[in-house]
């Protein structure tokens, strides 16, 4: 089993002077939730190597249980350090793909053409795709069929009320949980930073940061009954 987890290359937010990127504990828990499951996994973003991380989503109050296991954890780090430039990787040779959140994706992997066109590749040849917080965001311009990825289907991701509780509702470039339902998906939520997962078919996407284990747990889940099905036909 191959992942391909994808983080942003991303740092300004947008003009306020203040870093953005990767949120951690949503490549953390997702990561760890692989690994333990003995998948081969692939780490990419845009630029390749060192993505930047949100200095937010490593301050005190925000500390789990995965963060402290991936500040000791050196393999993690290392593969952290060194992911692939997304434009060099390809479909078909992974099983499905992870994106990672943060507020990052929502300026560089929502308008990029290599993430679009690699998102489109997964779904249309019959893999799953998840996405977990603002990342479920980069499904804007992702087509299906001549029509949205997302219409008609349930789907969650960052709130916003959440988005508002974090006081960026005037900095992003546009609000995912708006975007979502204008293209058509039948958005659902839970109250601010509960936990809360959605598998519509084959796309897989999380609420928030807290969602993120679920997120991934799901994924898997979606893989296992996919291979299960293979072997019985």
């Amino acid at each position: 089993m191959k992942i391909l987890m994808v983080l942003t290359s991303h740092d300004q937010l947008g003009n306020t002077g203040r870093k953005t990127g990767f949120w951690l504990e949503e490549f953390a828990a997702p990561y760890f939730v692989f690994r333990d499951a003995g998948v081969q996994l692939t780490l990419t973003s845009p630029k390749g190597g060192q993505p930047p991380l949100d200095p937010k989503s490593d301050l005190p109050e925000s500390q789990t249980p995965a963060m402290s296991r991936f500040k000791q954890d050196a393999a993690a780090q290392k593969a952290l350090f060194q992911t692939v430039k997304l434009a060099e990787v390809e479909s078909e040779d992974y099983d499905t793909v992870f994106y990672v959140g943060g507020h990052g994706p929502m300026w560089d992997l929502a308008e990029s053409q290599v993430s679009i066109a690699l998102l489109e590749s997964f779904y249309n040849s019959g893999k799953p795709i998840a996405l977990v917080c603002h990342s479920p965001g980069v499904l804007r311009h992702v087509m299906h069929q001549g029509a949205p990825l997302v219409k008609g289907k349930r789907v969650t991701g960052f709130t916003n009320g959440e988005e508002e509780e974090v006081q960026l509702t005037h900095v992003v470039p546009f609000l995912v949980e708006d975007e979502l339902t204008r293209l058509g998906a039948m958005f659902e939520k839970l109250p601010n930073w509960q936990p809360l997962s959605i598998v519509d078919g084959r796309l897989i996407t999380g609420q928030n940061p807290p969602s993120s284990t679920i997120a991934a747990q799901n994924l898997m889940n979606v893989l296992a009954a996919e291979s299960a099905a293979s072997v019985s036909t």
